[in-house]
């Protein structure tokens, strides 16, 4: 039987990164994969997540399985940290997934069973995975526009007019909560409250990915989405992930939070969810949740955590002003100052396809084919060679 499986290609992203392993060439840079690096290139463990993995080492006293929605005290700081007080505790049900696209399939695969017939709206473009992780639940694939033409801002506008044109009572709106990937440009509060009130005249349902929190512009300002959407929707769900703001990339750990319109209702969607959750992965592994749940609930260690959280942030947004002082020193005739406009690690940088192929090819830098670079990837080693690639791209 598998002699006879057709190959099919590499993931877009994943697949550049194993090429830019076997490429022997010293001076590279990968820009594909987000993942945070810090100056040195390396993707740190923070201090807190260190301490908090020593207490639990210390007082961990069985690995048993965890419950099919996963580790209690997780929940509750998960829900905290991501609605705070928007909604009542009685109307949220938290589930702890594999990482933020574990929370993407379970939701898909909820959606799928319990709203049959219901489409997904993807912003165009979107995270790669996006369409995969809902066509493969089943539920068919719309799409908004949402970069404009010139590549480098929001077309609000026609976003609205999208979504007002074809929008249907019970169809999914998803949305990036910040950090918009793979452009960075995100809307304003102003937006969300517009784009919020539309989506409730509608009657679309709010499907909220909320990878980056804390990476745009704090961990409270990044929830401008979920503040408009929270007065206009009595119900929505968000998908969380905490890769990247406590760098726990490797224990996959994320959640998937239900806002149900009253407590009641929220008892069978968590039966619902549940049964989706148990037909793919049974329960969560226990880390991470655990390493989460211990600094959030400890105040020493969330200080700590919110201050390397902050030096972060702070990191990427100084690394984009500083490439594009670099390409104004070169007297580079493409202005890049759009790109302090951006959030979060990544940035859509404009470059063509034929630019991107060159940079891969004659310099050994690894950029998505769409142009989008992880700003974390560039450092004080490798700005000045990124620049002067970028410069000879510019002119092909």
């Amino acid at each position: 039987m598998f002699e006879n499986v057709a190959s099919v290609p590499p993931d877009p992203i994943l697949g550049l990164s194993e090429a830019f392993k076997k490429d022997d060439r010293a001076e590279k840079m990968n820009l594909t994969i987000g993942v945070y690096q810090d100056d040195q290139g390396v993707t740190p463990i923070l201090a807190a997540v260190q301490k908090a993995e020593k207490q639990l080492c210390e007082t961990e006293n069985s690995k048993g399985y965890l419950g099919i929605d996963g580790l209690p005290a997780f929940h509750q700081r998960a829900r905290e940290l991501t609605l705070g007080d928007l909604v009542s505790e009685d109307r949220v049900a938290v589930f702890q997934t594999p990482g933020g696209t574990g929370a993407l399939r379970v939701a898909a695969d909820f959606l799928g069973a319990a709203f049959g017939g219901s489409r997904v709206w993807l912003s165009t473009p979107t995270w790669p995975n996006h369409p995969a992780v809902f066509a493969s639940a089943g539920i068919a694939v719309e799409s908004y526009p949402y970069l404009a033409a010139d590549g480098k801002s929001l077309d609000f506008q026609a976003m609205m007019d999208a979504i007002e044109t074809g929008g249907k009572v019970g169809d999914v709106l998803l949305l990036h909560g910040c950090c918009h990937n793979p452009t960075g440009v995100d809307l304003t509060e102003s937006q969300w409250e517009d784009l919020a009130e539309l989506s409730a005249q509608r009657g679309m349902l709010p499907l909220i990915d909320f990878a980056y929190q804390g990476f745009g512009c704090g961990l409270d300002e990044d929830r401008a989405a979920l503040k408009a959407i929270s007065v206009q929707h009595e119900e929505f769900m968000i998908c969380s992930s905490y890769s990247k703001n406590f760098g726990l990339y490797g224990e996959r750990i994320g959640a998937l939070i239900a806002v149900a319109p009253e407590a009641s209702a929220k008892v069978n969607l968590q039966s619902n969810i549940k049964r989706a959750v148990r037909c793919n992965y049974s329960n969560p592994p226990k880390h991470g949740a655990a390493i989460v749940a211990a600094i959030l609930d400890s105040a020493e260690l969330r200080a700590e955590w919110e201050d390397e959280l902050s030096q972060m942030r702070a990191r990427i947004h100084s690394t984009r002003s500083d490439f594009v002082d670099a390409m104004k020193q070169r007297d580079c005739d493409v202005d890049f100052s759009f790109l302090l406009q951006q959030n979060g690690m990544f940035s859509f940088s404009g470059l063509t396809p034929m630019q991107v192929d060159w940079l891969k090819n004659e310099r050994g830098v690894y950029i998505v084919g769409s142009g989008r670079i992880n700003v974390a990837g560039i450092s004080a080693r490798n700005l000045d060679y990124f620049a002067d690639a970028v410069l000879e791209a510019t002119k092909i």
